[in-house]
């Protein structure tokens, strides 16, 4: 049998690629498991068509069917295709510098990557020598509220920006945009909480511009994080130095100069 290649795809195929990929989208880290009724709402769908692509994406391994009646979550494809995509280089060669800052300054270290919503923890490297351990789970979705988010929106444009802020107050969206410009003034962001839960991130670059983050996470109220103190030196210095290795020196100065 001789098989028939008819060329590039019909119209109708790359549509529904296109609607996979909206539904794909609607899911975050607010919104893990939505109806039928949902997609149809949110992407102008009559019912049916919706629970029909939701229903063959439950076939494909894509969605599932959630634990509430009548929902759906990401499927385990979706979560291979995460894993398979944060196997980046940075991933590979990170987890020797978060250890030794952590040792260094005795506080759990966290590698964050970019992700379809922002930044996605990728890597913990908890501090074990305190009596309370603050650590966070690989796989957690940040928000703009998130220093590490911050550092990226400073070395990203202002598309990025606008989209990472919509929906968000006004007031909201000036608090963070001023806190962004302080990121790429300083080359770090730093946020803290009323509770005494603190974090501290860094940029990492590689040869094609921010690629990582690096960050501090405490509940030391103590914690010096003024600039300059040691603590946040060392912070900076092991991004600068995972950002070498990388090869994104060139990435640093860029940003340095906006």
């Amino acid at each position: 049998m001789t098989n028939v290649d008819s060329g590039d795809a019909s119209g109708s195929d790359i549509q529904a690629v296109q609607r996979v990929g909206q539904i794909c989208s609607l899911f975050g880290p607010h919104t893990t498991e939505l109806t039928a009724a949902d997609v149809a709402e949110r992407l102008g769908l009559n019912r049916t068509t919706a629970y029909r692509y939701c229903t063959s994406l439950v076939t494909a391994g894509i969605l599932e069917r959630g634990h509430r009646r009548g929902t759906f979550v990401l499927g385990g494809m979706m979560l291979q295709l995460g894993m398979h995509a944060l196997q980046r280089r940075v991933i590979k060669i990170a987890p020797s510098f978060l250890a030794e800052l952590s040792a260094a300054v005795r506080t759990t270290t966290v590698l964050a990557v970019w992700g379809a919503h922002g930044p996605v923890v990728a890597l913990v490297n908890e501090d074990l020598s305190r009596t309370v351990v603050v650590t966070v789970h690989a796989g957690t979705q940040l928000d703009v509220s998130s220093a590490q988010m911050r550092v990226f929106l400073s070395c990203q444009d202002e598309q990025a920006f606008d989209r990472a802020t919509e929906g968000i107050s006004d007031a909201k969206r000036a608090e963070v945009e001023a806190a962004v410009f302080m990121a790429r003034r300083n080359g770090y962001s730093i946020v803290s909480h009323s509770d005494g839960l603190f974090a501290a991130a860094a940029p990492v670059f590689d040869e094609y511009g921010i690629c990582a983050t690096i960050a501090l996470l405490g509940a030391d109220q103590m914690a010096d994080l003024s600039s300059g103190s040691p603590t946040l030196a060392k912070l900076v210095t092991t991004a600068a130095a995972l950002s070498d290795e990388l090869g994104g020196g060139q990435g640093r100065t860029r940003v340095a100069d906006l």
